[in-house]
């Protein structure tokens, strides 16, 4: 929980708002939509698509926190119907409950793409351990720095949790690419392939958008575009990304079901 800068301007503040505001609706209609597909997936998917809207159920509340944090640290009024000023009530603005969000959730958006993926029981586990474990050491190391206003701190625990976040995205984009070539039929890789990554691509906008107070950017602006592109990252790495599970789950199921329907 860091303080707010003082001399934020209503665009400023509008953004912010608006951001936070997209990502409730955004994740609060995923948990909805990916739920009530339960029952047009096989069971062996299920467990992958509950988890999906777990994520986003999670995402959902810590938005919503993070949200009323954002209303409270402030004051917005009109004079005489004038302009909109914006003014600190002195209310701390809590942003520690992202990453309280993303300790939660990123181990489990690895652990939902492993399972949508039916590899051997062995391997499942493994690598579930395996890249839980390391994404949520990312999440970790990430936090103290965040919390810092010195640069030099901010990059030092920035370079740390790139250690586990190299591993993460190396395994993804190289180490399941076999993995992916072996599954049911040509749409069901290729929707694995643009899941994978996609993951790598939101998760290549967390460390830009932490860096943004280590390079040069400093208060109300970047305290406004570390919000809104967190925020933007979160939707794609949780929301966008729990539809293609649910498509690999949907497309899995209809290969199966047909190969069941096929005469012996």
């Amino acid at each position: 929980m860091a303080p707010l800068p003082d001399g934020f301007s209503y665009a400023e503040w509008n953004a912010t708002y608006n951001g936070l505001s997209f990502g409730i609706a955004a994740m609060g209609s995923a948990t909805i939509f990916f739920w009530l597909q339960l029952p047009n997936v096989t069971k062996s998917y299920r467990t992958a698509l509950t988890i999906t809207g777990i994520v986003t159920l999670i995402a959902t509340y810590h938005y919503i926190r993070i949200f009323n944090s954002w209303s409270e640290a402030f004051t917005v009024a009109s004079k005489d119907g004038g302009d909109y000023h914006v003014k600190l009530t002195g209310a701390p603005f809590n942003d520690g409950y992202r990453y309280v969000d993303w300790l939660l959730t990123v181990p489990l958006l690895l652990i939902e793409l492993i399972l949508v993926m039916k590899l051997p029981q062995e391997e499942t586990v493994s690598l579930s351990w395996k890249l839980g474990l390391a994404s949520a050491l990312m999440v970790a190391l990430g936090y103290p720095g965040e919390i810092q206003e010195d640069l030099s701190v901010r990059w030092f625990w920035w370079c740390l949790s790139m250690i586990p976040f190299c591993y993460v995205v190396f395994t993804l984009a190289v180490g399941l690419a076999e993995s992916t070539s072996k599954q049911p039929s040509p749409a069901a890789a290729s929707l694995v392939s643009a899941a994978r990554y996609l993951t790598v691509l939101s998760w290549c906008t967390y460390p830009f958008v932490y860096m943004v107070k280590s390079v040069g950017l400093a208060g109300p602006a970047a305290t406004m575009y570390e919000q809104v592109g967190y925020s933007v990252a979160d939707v794609m790495a949780k929301a966008v990304f729990g539809v293609l599970i649910w498509a690999i789950a949907s497309e899995k199921s209809a290969v199966e079901e047909s190969g069941k329907l096929l005469p012996n």
